[in-house]
């Protein structure tokens, strides 16, 4: 099975459109999951809520998808009722996604700030396999005895004075790899994760 993994897409219509292009006619994907961060900063952030809506894909509610200004009552009323945490059972792993932590979509885990320790310990408090996270814009893999933690980067292409990946992944089960990919190159290659 794969999992299409998107997270920072901050209103970047276009830039949405052509990952889910290529997670669904290329890397041919079973599922989608986003960790959040519809809106903010970019151009088209109603129509990027309206897709993620209407497909149905499973999104948790990052720090921007506070704020539902502007939208239409649909779309706010979808950012407003987003969950914080969500978790679901896949090829018998369980999937636990957030936005930042667990339980909070302000404060983000890092590479340098965290150990294989903490990580095992929080995978195994949540039960869960595999810890899906967005919000610092950077990607991250790390693999650990009780399972592993993604962050896919973020995915917006506009120049913002925020710096962005532009990055998607692809988490295949049972195997538990992860591929990224640059949304901004040809999607033959999968990229070094950090």
């Amino acid at each position: 099975m794969k999992l299409g993994v998107i997270a920072d897409i901050h209103g970047d219509y276009a830039a949405l459109q052509t990952v889910l292009d290529r997670l669904d006619n290329y890397h041919h994907v079973d599922h989608i999951l986003c960790a959040g961060d519809l809106v903010g900063r970019g151009p088209e952030q109603e129509k990027v809520v309206e897709v993620i809506r209407k497909r149905g894909i499973p999104t948790v509610k990052g720090n921007h998808d506070e704020w539902a200004y502007g939208m239409t009552q649909e779309n706010a009323e979808f950012l407003v009722d987003l969950p914080i945490n969500w978790q679901k059972r896949y090829e018998g792993y369980t999937v636990f996604m957030c936005h930042g932590k667990p339980g909070n979509n302000i404060w983000g885990l890092y590479r340098d700030h965290v150990s294989n320790t903490l990580l095992n310990m929080m995978l195994e408090s949540l039960d869960a396999d595999v810890l899906i996270v967005g919000h610092t814009h950077v990607p991250m893999f790390i693999r650990v005895a009780n399972g592993c933690v993604i962050n896919p980067g973020s995915l917006y292409t506009f120049n913002s004075m925020r710096a962005t990946s532009h990055t998607y992944g692809v988490l295949h089960l049972p195997e538990l790899n992860f591929e990224l990919f640059d949304l901004t190159t040809e999607p033959t290659t999968p990229l070094a994760v950090p």
